[in-house]
């Protein structure tokens, strides 16, 4: 991917991470103390956390994308499916030193109790099996589900993280940055009338075309991006899967498209060199963008939102 220059706005949302969550180790059963505590409401009940957590373990990209941009350096988290371990749009200084405690499914609990935690963040839908083990070692927050509804989780991140406050200078320097980009597509009207499309590769699955209700999808509807009608069919809201045969139905002003796994394997070599894709609009007009999937579609976060401004913006006043 070519380098991209952030905006004012995603910058004031990474200065945020100035600060770590360094410390000495804190055994989980004494996670109170004098510093006092708090309780969060989470998709497993009230939850009892410290009020300024010091050893903090996040599973999931979603809730390590949370940390950084509240400036909280985790004491561990999971590996996301790629040669990296953590996603590549991350600042490398604010990974470096993170224990990896696992895959992100399945997260290795022993080395997590090893790191004695005073705070443990997730989901249900990936870890509801492991809760009663997590909240053993440390309060365990989790959240219902990820991806959509990733602007209601961070504002539950932040609160179990103590860090309500920097969350609202988040929200506002990204929703001012998602107006600006509105603002240089040329106004509300102009970017509604833009049809977008986001393709996404997938080995070992169809290809798919994504919907209304996933992390994507909140970032367009936030830049008042149109979408064309085929996102309807989409199951869940979610996405409308596809064969390289039927791949025309993705057609739009604009095209997306990003690959997970193996570019052959994920069909999208076969896909963008045949007449179907070479056929659409989007591809006559040159208006189709390849993108990195860990940022797009992976990242799931205020941080990697940002970085999607700034691409969406360039790309779109090309």
């Amino acid at each position: 991917m070519r380098p991209r220059t952030l905006t004012a706005a995603a910058v004031l949302a990474l200065t945020l991470t100035a600060c770590g969550s360094g410390g000495a180790a804190d055994p989980a059963g004494d996670s109170g103390g004098s510093r006092g505590t708090h309780t969060v409401k989470t998709a497993m009940g009230d939850v009892k956390v410290p009020d300024a957590p010091k050893r903090v373990v996040v599973l999931d990209t979603a809730e390590l994308d949370s940390a950084i941009t509240l400036g909280v350096k985790p004491v561990g988290a999971t590996h996301a499916d790629v040669e990296s371990g953590f996603l590549s749009y991350l600042p490398k200084a604010k990974v470096k030193g993170i224990k990896d405690v696992g895959a992100m499914m399945t997260p290795n609990v022993e080395a997590i109790a090893e790191l004695k935690p005073d705070l443990i963040l997730t989901s249900k839908i990936r870890h509801e099996k492991l809760y009663p083990q997590l909240s053993r070692i440390a309060p365990t927050v989790m959240t219902e589900n990820t991806g959509y509804p990733w602007k209601d989780n961070f504002r539950l991140h932040a609160d179990a993280l103590g860090k309500k406050e920097e969350a609202k200078k988040v929200v506002e320097a990204y929703d001012d940055h998602a107006a600006d980009v509105t603002k240089a597509l040329g106004g509300r009207a102009k970017a509604e009338a833009t049809k977008v499309n986001v393709v996404r590769f997938v080995e070992g699955a169809n290809i798919r075309i994504y919907g209304r209700k996933n992390y994507i999808a909140t970032i367009l509807k936030d830049v008042h991006l149109g979408r064309p009608a085929v996102v309807d069919k989409a199951k869940d809201g979610f996405s409308y899967d596809v064969s390289p045969e039927r791949i025309d139905a993705a057609d739009a002003d604009v095209i997306f498209h990003s690959t997970y796994g193996d570019p052959e394997k994920a069909k999208e070599t076969q896909t963008t060199g045949g007449s179907l894709w070479q056929g659409m609009k989007a591809v006559k007009n040159g208006k189709v963008f390849a993108v990195d999937d860990q940022l797009w579609i992976q990242g799931i976060g205020y941080t990697a939102a940002n970085k999607i401004l700034d691409e969406l913006r360039a790309d779109l006043t090309k």
